[in-house]
């Protein structure tokens, strides 16, 4: 995030959305994403599908968003969680199709309910009013156009928290400037360092060409993590690598393409907790939970890399 943007929002807690909404510059945004769903390219499949009239492509989504939940959630990063809890929203469909996705009954089976830009916005307003440091966006950048829109009718009734965009980090840089000074805290997968890993894994072509470039972009709006004087995340990227069986997602590339073209010092979460779901479960070797030497070598990647912030996990 921008430095005066940071101070602005310790000295006055108001995230840098509300100046965008107060010059009218968040209804251009809103104006600019519902014109991309016209001809759909919010991702990189470009499925250039005609979503205002109800045409599906590869995230199966039509107009309005899909919501399977939304409440306080306590598991994530701490900053992100702190300790009332993260105000979760988890969106229905993907633009990916990971063969071990734990979520897929919502991700790729569509498990959810259809909401209005009005109904998106109330549920912000509820996890305000129970104590959310944040509202967490989960695997919503399908939905972006209909976020802004929902955004514009909570701040009209009093919203303010800090926004967390939470994806798989495969993203459009186009789509992700529609999100700056809107999106106070990026918190992306980094999955894949080899092309035909992404493909083969997750069904998602070019994906390192465009998180690599998503994060930059990310890093370039918001900078590394800043948190306010109790630890509670205000801005700032933070990024997940999940370490997966056989070191499919070659862990020590992609930290270290991190340290080199994002920073040292960016936070990461170096995730253990992997295990077959979905379709994995039938696939070797990704139909078994990673090992403790697995995740070491994880470990000693993250610091050959000279990063220097993020957290590790236990493995079972």
């Amino acid at each position: 995030m921008r430095a005066e943007a940071r101070i602005t929002f310790m000295k006055t807690n108001s995230p840098s959305y509300i100046k965008i909404f107060k010059s009218g510059e968040l209804n251009r945004r809103i104006d600019s994403a519902y014109k991309i769903l016209e001809n759909c390219h919010l991702c990189p499949r470009a499925c250039e599908v005609n979503r205002t009239k109800g045409e599906l492509g590869f995230c199966q989504s039509g107009l309005n968003p899909i919501v399977a939940s939304y409440n306080i959630h306590n598991g994530e990063e701490p900053p992100i969680s702190g300790e009332n809890g993260s105000g979760t929203i988890f969106f229905a469909h993907c633009t990916m199709r990971c063969l071990f996705c734990q979520n897929y009954p919502i991700s790729q089976l569509g498990t959810g309910k259809e909401v209005t830009p009005e109904e998106l916005a109330d549920m912000y307003l509820w996890l305000q009013d129970r104590k959310a440091h944040n509202i967490n966006f989960v695997t919503s950048t399908h939905f972006i156009p209909q976020i802004l829109a929902s955004l514009k009718i909570a701040i009209e009734k009093g919203f303010k928290l800090p926004l967390v965009h939470n994806s798989s980090g495969y993203e459009s840089v186009e789509t992700l400037k529609l999100l700056e000074d809107i999106i106070d805290i990026y918190l992306p997968d980094a999955k894949y360092f080899s092309e035909e890993m992404a493909k083969k894994y997750s069904n998602a072509v070019n994906y390192v060409k465009y998180n690599q470039e998503a994060l930059k972009e990310m890093f370039r709006q918001v900078g590394n993590l800043e948190c306010d004087e109790n630890g509670i995340a205000i801005s700032g990227l933070i990024i997940r690598h999940l370490v997966l069986p056989e070191n499919i997602s070659e862990t020590e590339k992609v930290l270290q393409f991190i340290a080199n073209n994002i920073s040292q010092d960016v936070y990461i979460s170096l995730m253990s907790q992997y295990f077959p779901a979905n379709k994995a479960v039938d696939i070797c070797p990704v139909n078994r939970k990673i090992t403790k030497k697995e995740y070491q070598f994880a470990v000693k990647a993250f610091k050959k890399a000279g990063l220097r912030n993020g957290w590790m996990q236990p493995v079972d």
